[in-house]
C-alpha cells in the first residue's frame, strides 16, 4: 500500500489487527470475522507496526522468546525459532543488548522477527525499512522478498511512502489517498 501520510495505510493495518474498530463494514480473515472470532484470525497474521512494540528492558533474544511463548511456539521449539529470527534479520551482533538502547534500523529488524514467528500466512509491515540508511533498507528489502518467496505460503503487505520500495517488493500495488480510499490497485 502506497500513500502519503494520513491516506489510511496504518490505520487500515490497525483495523486488521483490531487495534481500532472499524466505523464500517466487516473484515474477515481466511473466514473469521476480526471483530467476532479475533483468537482464531490472530493466530494468522504476524504484524510490524509502524511504531516498534518492543519492551526497552528485554534483550533482543528475550524480545524473541517472549514472542515466540505469546504466539503459542511449543517450548521445546522456541531456541530454533530464536535462532532463525537473529540470524534471518541479522541481529547476532546484538542478541544480548537492551532493545531499548538498539539503534533505529536495528529496532526496526527485531520488530520484523516478532512479525515472522510461527510463519504466519499473512504479514502486516507497516513501513519496514522507515528511517533506515540505505544499506540497511535494501537488506530489509531482502528480507521482505524473501519472506514473500518463501514456499508461497505467506502474503505480505506492506505500507509505504516510496514508490521505489513499492516496485522493488511489489506484485501489486494499491495507491491509498486521504481517508484510507484505495485510489487504484495493479501492477506498479
Amino acid at each position: 500500500m502506497l500513500g502519503v501520510n494520513g491516506a489510511g495505510k496504518s490505520t487500515t493495518f490497525k483495523s486488521l489487527t483490531r487495534d481500532i474498530t472499524p466505523t464500517t463494514g466487516e473484515i474477515s480473515v481466511q473466514g473469521y470475522n476480526i471483530q467476532k472470532e479475533f483468537a482464531e484470525a490472530r493466530n494468522l497474521i504476524g504484524y510490524c507496526p509502524q511504531h516498534d512494540a518492543i519492551f526497552p528492558t528485554l534483550t533482543v533474544e528475550e524480545t524473541i522468546k517472549f514472542y515466540a511463548l505469546v504466539k503459542g511456539i511449543r517450548t521445546n521449539k522456541i531456541r530454533p525459532v530464536v535462532e532463525k529470527a537473529i540470524r534471518d534479520l541479522n541481529l547476532k551482533d546484538h542478541r544480548n543488548k537492551l532493545a531499548g538502547t538498539l539503534s533505529g534500523g536495528n529496532k526496526r529488524k527485531l520488530s520484523v522477527a516478532m512479525a515472522l514467528i510461527g510463519n504466519p500466512p499473512i504479514i502486516l509491515l507497516d513501513e519496514p525499512s522507515a528511517g533506515m540508511d540505505p544499506e540497511a533498507r535494501r537488506f530489509m528489502w531482502q528480507v521482505v522478498e524473501k519472506i514473500s518467496q518463501r514456499d508461497k505460503k505467506s502474503a505480505v503487505i506492506l505500507t509505504t511512502h516510496s514508490m521505489e520500495e513499492a516496485e522493488a517488493l511489489s506484485t501489486k500495488l494499491g495507491i491509498m489517498v486521504r481517508g484510507g480510499v484505495f485510489r487504484c490497485m495493479g501492477s506498479s
